[in-house]
């Protein structure tokens, strides 16, 4: 390998090299971003989950009371719940 040629290529690619543009860009005093009523309706949902309460104690306390007397569930109900779930 001929060390001459490798610095023929490195010449090529530093003349191919991008040229600088000195244009400066200023923001425009009339920039403004507007949200789509899509978007609005997103953030109204977002604030009233956020505000929900995450366990809704009604639902507890009605499912405690149904299982405070205890909870039994026949055999055979649970044969044929298994049986449908695995029959083709």
């Amino acid at each position: 390998m001929r060390i001459d040629s490798m610095n023929q290529v490195s010449q090529v690619y530093r003349m191919n090299k991008a040229k600088k543009v000195n244009t400066a860009y200023q923001a425009s005093v009339g920039d403004r971003v507007e949200i789509s009523q899509l978007g609005r309706d997103i953030q109204i949902a977002k604030k009233a989950v956020s505000a929900a309460p995450d366990v809704r104690e009604d639902k507890v306390a009605a499912m405690k009371e149904a299982l405070a007397g205890g909870y039994s569930v026949s055999d055979n109900d649970i044969a044929d719940k298994l049986l449908e779930s695995f029959a083709i």
